[in-house]
């Protein structure tokens, strides 16, 4: 490659910008975990609905994937084919069970924060909107991912086969719309709705995608019953004035009881408010 006088030209140095690119990933994490109420989740208020893991199990998650973040990132900027991009994934799951003791805290986690971040790393953190950043997956990898049968081996891949719903390889395909039509219009509405309170524009946002995703976790704990039922109380919080009413808080305390009541446990709406509050802070420029 040559500059305009001639001159072979120097390749920037893309390492600060997957740096960012990481920080803004493990940060969305982290502002994921501290959200509460979060039905079913866990937050460091409580363990939600599990037994295995509680805030600082995420925590150590989450820092240990953090380089595999800067790896995808460069990858994207080379623009790696999906192959590379999965084999990084696997490299971040192990390191991630090894932090938690064996836990899968961040698996889906890895999945479509690290698909976002390598689409970030091969535009150049030029685009100008939170949405156009969720379609350039769709762009480079769409095809890719639609073509890879879901995993028999997780729940989430199992959950797809056996009702037939989208899953995270789904929403990735398709440029995230969960993503671009409902959650990061939501966290707008709720910083709206409550200005000044980024935990209610996150609570805002969670329930919008607990009342219309097909969260294959809710499937695997639940079965389509439960996540009926999941659904259709976060669409009764949303209907109640979500974070504009004035007992919002309690009322989502009180779904968050009765998840964990039934042992239910949104953890692809986890995933997704995670990649709209990192698109959403790539947006922002911080």
């Amino acid at each position: 490659m040559l500059s305009p006088d001639g001159a072979p030209a120097r390749m920037p140095d893309l390492a600060p910008l997957c740096e960012r690119i990481a920080q803004a990933a493990h940060r969305a994490l982290i502002d994921e975990l501290e959200t509460y109420p979060k039905p079913g989740l866990v937050s460091p208020v409580d363990a939600g609905s599990h037994r295995d893991m509680d805030a600082g199990t995420l925590r150590r998650s989450a820092g240990a994937i953090r380089p595999f973040f800067v790896l995808l990132a460069a990858a994207g900027a080379r623009n790696a084919p999906l192959a590379e991009l999965r084999a990084i994934g696997l490299r971040a799951e192990a390191a991630m069970m090894a932090a938690t003791g064996g836990v899968n805290a961040h698996r889906g986690a890895i999945f479509s924060l690290g698909l976002l971040c390598a689409a970030e790393g091969a535009t150049g953190g030029r685009l100008p909107s939170a949405e156009a950043r969720a379609l350039a997956v769709a762009a480079r990898w769409g095809a890719a991912i639609a073509a890879r049968p879901p995993s028999p081996e997780t729940h989430g891949g199992r959950a797809v086969r056996r009702y037939r719903v989208g899953g995270a390889s789904g929403e990735a395909a398709a440029g995230f719309p969960t993503l671009r039509v409902l959650a990061l219009p939501a966290l707008r509405e709720g910083r709206r709705l409550a200005p000044g309170d980024g935990e209610a524009a996150r609570v805002q946002a969670f329930f919008a995608l607990l009342a219309a995703l097909d969260d294959t976790n809710l499937l695997h704990r639940g079965g389509a019953e439960g996540l009926a039922e999941a659904r259709a109380m976060a669409a009764g919080f949303l209907a109640r004035g979500g974070v504009a009413a004035p007992d919002w808080r309690a009322e989502g305390v009180r779904i968050h009881r009765a998840f964990v009541a039934r042992r239910l446990s949104p953890g692809g709406c986890a995933d997704l408010l995670a990649a709209a509050l990192f698109l959403d802070a790539l947006e922002a420029g911080r």
